[in-house]
């Protein structure tokens, strides 16, 4: 009998151990997906052209919406940041801490120049009506901006960018501020099982921690509407930005007394993270730092943020291929404008997209697509009507889901 018994126990626990493995099955596809996708990357990277630019302008790259210890919703010091910031090679990130009631937490984060990149210090607020703000540069107020409503604190602001964050969430759709995220990667992440993570997790992080996103990542569709609708309702200019929503404060660890990590590991790590997406803006450089026999662009402040404003700039998925080089313009004759520009219609206007490599483009007018082309590098179409025209570059080589989802999203070209 107890024989019995203890065979029982053996065949159970054979069943449990078969039905793991069996579950393990769609993990190891997975990981083996992942690696497939890091092979087809590196070639697309391999294959990129980038185009003459002879508009004068010079292209920079960062990150907005980055959170340091200061806020009290990180544990990432500026260290780490800055180093992080470097080994991606950007020109700008875009600090935007979360208000404190006794100090001013823009004053205190990162500002100015350091490591040879451009950091600038906001913050983001949440208004009395529940809506949340990336002030760019911050100022010693966010901390009261809690008990005002969104337009008061849209309407005490006479400089600098207003972007609503999580647009999803936000209520107060007045006019005032000068754009939003239409992407956000802590609002991407949500969707995310954390059961299916953990096992994603063991079978691809020490290998492809970075592609661990390509499981997730998803076209911001309602975002991406609400954007088209209120750029038409309102007959006004609003730039779109991606947010980072960097913390660095998903993982595990062990740590000493003294704060020190002994073992663990982060999920959303700033290197990492600053890979995921960048804003990609096109700016005059304002100045040039000279080392040697080597010249390279140096920004301001103000130069950056006057770009960004003006919507001369766009969204690029960069873990997917460096989408550095992407251009859409407007040639009317007498003009020639860039994404985030005002033209007036006329009989020759054309508008034109390149991009680095060969890719799906689509271009849309008020929203909704007008022409799409599968397999070029450019593109080119002649319009008689008035609109807001944008674009979505593709990567269909690139195996599903990713290939299925936006590498490229610009700001529009406005049509009058």
């Amino acid at each position: 009998m107890k024989a019995t018994h203890v065979n029982r126990w053996k065949k159970l626990l054979l069943f449990v151990i078969a039905l793991f493995l069996l579950s393990q099955i769609p993990f190891a596809y997975r990981r083996y997906k992942l690696s497939r996708l890091h092979m087809a990357i590196q070639q697309l990277n391999s294959q990129r052209v980038v185009i003459e630019n002879n508009s004068g302008l010079t292209e920079f790259k960062g990150v907005v919406h980055v959170h340091s210890f200061l806020g009290g919703h990180s544990t990432g010091n500026f260290e780490e940041i800055i180093s992080a910031a470097q080994s991606n090679q950007l020109d700008f990130v875009v600090m935007t801490e979360h208000p404190a009631q006794n100090f001013n937490t823009a004053a205190m984060t990162l500002k100015g120049e350091h490591g040879g990149m451009l950091f600038i210090n906001g913050n983001e607020v949440k208004t009395a009506t529940g809506d949340r703000l990336l002030l760019i540069p911050g100022d010693e107020q966010a901390g009261s901006d809690s008990r005002w409503s969104t337009a008061d604190v849209l309407s005490r602001r006479t400089s600098g960018l207003q972007l609503i964050a999580y647009p999803e969430e936000f209520k107060s759709w007045e006019t005032g501020y000068d754009g939003f995220e239409v992407y956000n990667v802590y609002t991407n992440a949500r969707r995310i099982n954390p059961l299916v993570m953990f096992f994603d997790g063991l079978w691809s992080y020490r290998s492809y921690p970075d592609l661990l996103f390509a499981n997730f990542y998803r076209r911001p569709t309602e975002n991406l509407k609400k954007w088209d609708e209120l750029i038409k309702e309102k007959g006004k200019r609003l730039v779109a930005t991606a947010g980072n929503d960097a913390h660095a404060n998903v993982g595990l660890s062990l740590n000493d007394s003294s704060g020190k990590t002994l073992l663990g590991f982060k999920l959303d790590a700033y290197e990492r993270s600053f890979r995921l997406v960048r804003l990609h803006v096109l700016a005059n450089e304002g100045s040039r730092l000279f080392i040697g026999d080597m010249s390279s662009a140096r920004l301001d402040e103000k130069i950056l943020l006057d770009a960004i404003g003006a919507g001369h700039c766009f969204i690029g998925f960069d873990l997917f291929g460096d989408a550095t080089g992407f251009r859409f313009t407007a040639h009317n004759g007498d003009e020639n404008k860039i994404m985030g520009d005002e033209i007036k219609l006329a009989d020759q206007l054309t508008l034109n997209v390149t991009v680095p490599v060969s890719a799906r483009i689509l271009l849309l007018k008020d929203g909704l697509l007008i022409q799409e082309a599968n397999g070029v590098n450019r593109m080119e179409f002649a319009t008689r009507e008035k609109g807001s025209y944008r674009v979505e570059v593709y990567l269909p080589q690139l195996q599903k889901p990713v290939g299925e989802q936006p590498w490229i999203i610009s700001n529009p070209i406005y049509v009058r």
